[in-house]
């Protein structure tokens, strides 16, 4: 149970990091090697490319686990009552709706990968792999909006769904107490 505890808690921060690890190592093997040889490897800035988009999307479901993820709630907060909760909600249910949909066509384009293999130009690696990144990206930021709003759910629906404490002018340790005015 401790492996799964640590992976639902550091999996995005874990793969960001080796991603943008790899990148910096590419990037700078293949600075020394052009500037020090002459010449540099191609494959290089294939993995770096491929390392971003990885960081990237690993980045984006890390904002949302951490509710980093970008939304306007001066607007939202001048509302009155729990028209607010409302507009967050129905903010969040077309973030997912656009999760899922790139879901659905991600699948759709690693299908097409699969069936007319094509490799990548300096590693020669099938296309299916590295693109996966899309699907598993999308999925793991669905995940983690639907994670927020039950644990929002089984904390008595205080506050706003998926924003953080901080964001509404509140204390971390109030939140519990203070936010149920809303």
């Amino acid at each position: 149970m401790g492996l799964f505890r640590w992976l639902e808690r550091h999996l995005e921060e874990a793969l960001c990091c080796i991603a943008l690890s790899v990148i910096a190592c590419s990037v700078f093997f293949q600075v020394v090697m052009r500037y020090a040889f002459g010449s540099a490897p191609h494959w290089t800035e294939e993995v770096a490319a491929f390392s971003m988009a990885w960081a990237v999307y690993m980045g984006a479901a890390f904002c949302v686990r951490e509710r980093f993820h970008i939304r306007i709630l001066v607007g939202a907060a001048s509302l009155p009552g729990r028209l607010p909760i409302w507009m967050i909600f129905l903010a969040d249910l077309c973030f997912a709706f656009f999760a899922a949909f790139m879901i659905k066509v991600g699948i759709e384009y690693l299908g097409v990968l699969w069936k007319y293999p094509s490799r990548t130009a300096s590693l020669g690696i099938n296309e299916f792999y590295p693109q996966s990144v899309i699907v598993i990206g999308y999925a793991l930021i669905l995940l983690r909006l639907v994670q927020l709003y039950v644990r929002w759910w089984m904390n008595g629906r205080q506050g706003y769904p998926s924003v953080r404490p901080e964001d509404m002018g509140l204390e971390p340790s109030e939140d519990a107490a203070t936010e149920g005015h809303l």
